[in-house]
């Protein structure tokens, strides 16, 4: 009788050790001003606004899409070696890239690198921030601007299209609801389910 709680504790023991890398971006000026994502191996990852937020949102990255960012986390040999170039550039936010697995632990910090590993993982972290944005956007306006719902489904239809939503599966559960949600306008409710199957048709047979 104990068998599936032991199996379930055991899973979430599994995850609780796969390595993870984080990303934090500090830059005060700009939308947000800060940004902390934590993702280990498994592909569970946590986004946050702010450095004591204890309701981060949650997302699941595809295998591929986690595959690819922990390859280029080895590329990077594990944050290991410093990745700023050192060159005289504009201030482009402080940006730390984090490896932890077991005993392991590296940081490197920048504002600017000449690594294309580096700056191919950095471009992985801000899709992840875009998709989360757009998350939150489309959430707000369902709540509280009803009339800004087309134009925030046309933002993510565009994201979509420019291959620039990770963890798309996340937008399922709310695309579902506009598009069966016959109080919105008929045109939003269509594209909604429109980009639900977009989202549901790419995703690989074996997730």
């Amino acid at each position: 009788m104990t068998r599936f709680p032991l199996l379930l504790a055991g899973a979430v023991l599994l995850a609780a050790d796969a390595p993870t890398v984080t990303y934090t971006k500090s830059f005060p000026g700009s939308i947000p001003a800060y940004v902390r994502i934590q993702l280990d191996q498994t592909g569970q990852g946590e986004y946050r606004e702010a450095a004591d937020d204890d309701a981060p949102l949650k997302f699941q990255l595809q295998e591929s899409e986690t595959a690819e960012i922990f390859a280029l986390v080895e590329k990077l040999e594990r944050f290991r070696r410093p990745l700023e170039s050192g060159l005289k550039v504009a201030n482009m936010g402080k940006k730390t890239f984090r490896y932890e697995g077991g005993a392991e632990k590296n940081e490197t910090t920048f504002n600017y690198t000449e690594s294309a590993d580096g700056r191919a993982l950095h471009d992985w972290f801000e899709k992840i921030t875009e998709s989360e944005l757009n998350l939150i956007n489309l959430q707000r306006v369902i709540r509280f601007d009803r009339l800004g719902l087309n134009q925030a489904m046309l933002q993510l239809q565009s994201a979509w299209e420019r291959k620039r939503l990770a963890a798309p599966a996340q937008f399922l559960p709310v695309l579902d609801r506009v598009a069966k949600n016959e109080s919105f306008m008929h045109m939003t409710r269509e594209r909604a389910a429109a980009l639900a199957d977009a989202i549901r048709s790419a995703k690989p047979k074996a997730e």
